[in-house]
């Protein structure tokens, strides 16, 4: 189109000259055949190339002016479009310079708050586990000066009890002398308890073992130290365990029915001297471990003494709260071990 537009210009270009061009000759005919003088027909034809001069001159004005309106309309548009490139990057730049500084801001608190705060929980858990880790070093020590055991003892801590309130345990059994002691739950604790009952010279052990292969494995473990005439590994699946089960709670903190050790297993026990409670474990049920002093309280001696580890956890206080408050004949207090724990006392009313 724009090639098309040129070649219509350029001819319309010729043409005028062309004109003039022959208005000059035929001026100059005409002067020829006397119809005009010289002079005349020279003028006609000098006006004739002017005129056609103008003509150029105006048709290439107005191809200038269309090409300068033209340009400016692209000016127009570069102009616009430069105008709007600017405010988005004005835009940009302000949220970039809002994002710098929220970016500033947060490092600035980081620096200010955070690190300081992670610095100081990072070396307070450091320190806690320090001591935690050393207190339970010097417990273990303890317990293998005191008790004597064989080589190659099972490991303590994580699942199994820590060395800490093994040692409150085996202090326990020094002091009371205990005929009977149950646990429940069962593995690395019941070796360390069947060395300590050993020790003292008499007693024996009853642990209580929900899975029937892991009871298989606490006997090959007690087996494997020569502690099975000692120590009694007894598979007590979980059953239900109800509240009308409960001989002494007088209906204080009655709960729905929920699994316990089979009742089956401690039908025979009497004059239990110690239990410690350290299951089933939590997932079991809400409160997991309650009915651990209903069910086994009956079976107990008069001053028979009650261990719950850890009472770091809330779930633990709770139902020891619960044993207080069904059972007024247990006085407690709280040691400071690993995972926490609460020793129950009980005291003929």
């Amino acid at each position: 189109m724009l090639r098309f537009r040129r070649f219509r210009r350029s001819r319309l270009l010729g043409y005028v000259v062309a004109a003039g061009a022959l208005g000059a000759l035929a001026a100059g005919t005409l002067a020829a055949a006397g119809l005009l003088t010289a002079g005349t027909a020279l003028v006609l034809a000098a006006l004739g190339v002017v005129a056609a001069a103008v003509a150029a001159v105006a048709v290439m004005v107005r191809r200038l002016a269309r090409r300068v309106n033209v340009l400016s309309r692209e000016i127009s548009g570069v102009h616009r479009r430069t105008g709007d490139t600017l405010r988005a990057v004005a835009v940009q730049r302000e949220e970039a310079d809002a994002s710098f500084a929220a970016v500033r801001g947060e490092l600035s608190r980081l620096r200010e708050e955070t690190l300081p705060a992670l610095s100081r929980d990072v070396i307070r858990t450091v320190n806690t586990q320090g001591r935690n880790d050393y207190e339970q070093q010097v417990a273990w020590t303890e317990l293998r000066d005191h008790l004597r055991p064989g080589p190659f003892m099972p490991p303590l801590r994580g699942w199994a009890a820590s060395p800490d309130v093994l040692r409150l345990l085996v202090r326990l059994i020094d002091e009371r002398r205990p005929e009977l002691v149950v646990e429940c739950g069962s593995g690395s604790s019941s070796v360390w308890l069947g060395y300590a009952l050993r020790k003292a010279g008499a007693g024996r052990l009853v642990a209580l073992e929900h899975e029937e292969r892991y009871a298989e494995l606490s006997r090959e473990l007690v087996a494997a130290h020569g502690l099975d005439a000692i120590v009694d590994v007894r598979h007590a699946p979980l059953t239900e365990w109800a509240p009308d089960a409960d001989p002494g709670a007088n209906g204080v903190g009655a709960s729905a029915p929920q699994p316990w050790y089979d009742l089956k297993a401690v039908a025979d026990l009497k004059e239990i001297g110690l239990v410690f409670v350290d299951g089933p474990p939590e997932a079991t049920a809400t409160q997991a471990r309650y009915p651990a002093v209903p069910a086994l309280l009956p079976h107990c001696a008069a001053d028979a003494v009650i261990v719950l580890d850890d009472t770091v956890r809330r779930s633990e206080r709770d139902l020891s709260d619960r044993w207080l408050a069904a059972f007024p004949e247990l006085s407690c207090r709280s040691e400071a071990v690993e995972k926490g724990a609460r020793v129950f006392t009980r005291t003929p009313l």
